[in-house]
């Protein structure tokens, strides 16, 4: 079955898609360091300067996203982080998380691709309340021995754990997140990513090539949003469908 992946700004190795990668890590860490400047004191800090050079960002890029943060630079605007929620197609229950420094901007933004695509945006918590539950999520490089792994996660409040690919991904309670994180990092295992978000507690199957096309095309509007750093959704879709609509979709595209 296909899932949305949550991030909503890594799919793609182009120079508009590199730019709102930059764009999203220096809101990010400006975000984090309203906390704080200094990493060492600051672990939320400290994780989105690792993500950031992880995925490229200049040292000079998260330099001034932390001045910025700290209010060191006095000349720019404030960072909020809002979220947005209400369904799309076929009730496909989604919620948005946007970094801006302009409301006015991404508010109507927001509302234009629920309702270009048939959604509808509702009040806050007007699904995160139900459909989904807010988690930590940590990624670990793959250990040699899962058994002392399994020993050692065993002993920390993690909710479950799942093999994906070469990693093993942990998912935590809110309260437990920093905490267990940690545990991981004292006892060896190298953490590749680790956030909060939110999960879908169920799926909603979508079957009709319509309703599918909408939502793929409507995810791919968050995508291109400035200021859309994350969709979360409970969409469930066949793997043959999926193939489907993104066939037709590519096949739609202008080609130069």
């Amino acid at each position: 079955m296909w899932r949305w992946p949550t991030v909503a700004w890594q799919k793609e190795a182009s120079a508009k898609a590199k730019s709102k990668i930059y764009n999203i890590h220096s809101k990010l860490i400006t975000l984090a360091a309203e906390r704080g400047s200094d990493p060492s004191i600051n672990g939320a800090l400290a994780d989105a300067i690792y993500n950031a050079k992880r995925d490229g960002v200049t040292s000079d890029v998260i330099d001034r996203a932390i001045k910025r943060g700290a209010g060191i630079d006095k000349d720019t605007t404030k960072v909020e982080e809002i979220f947005y929620e209400g369904y799309g197609p076929g009730w496909v229950a989604i919620i948005v998380r946007a970094l801006t420094d302009n409301r006015n901007r991404t508010a109507p933004s927001m509302r234009h691709i629920f309702w270009a695509f048939w959604g509808n945006l509702g009040e806050t918590g007007s699904v995160s309340n139900f459909a989904f539950e807010y988690r930590g999520e940590i990624h670990i490089q793959k250990p040699d021995n899962m058994d002392d792994f399994e020993m050692m996660i065993l002993d920390t409040n993690a909710i479950d754990y799942a093999e994906e690919n070469e990693e093993i991904v942990i998912i935590t309670p809110r309260e437990d997140y920093v905490s267990i994180k940690s545990a991981l990092e004292k006892s060896g295992y190298t953490v590749n990513s680790a956030t909060l978000g939110y999960r879908a507690k169920n799926y909603t199957e979508v079957t009709e090539m319509d309703n599918a096309l909408k939502i793929y095309k409507m995810l791919e509007e968050f995508e291109a949003d400035e200021d859309v750093e994350t969709v979360w959704n409970t969409a469930d879709i066949s793997d043959e469908l999926w193939k489907k609509v993104t066939d037709f979709a590519e096949s739609k595209k202008f080609r130069t």
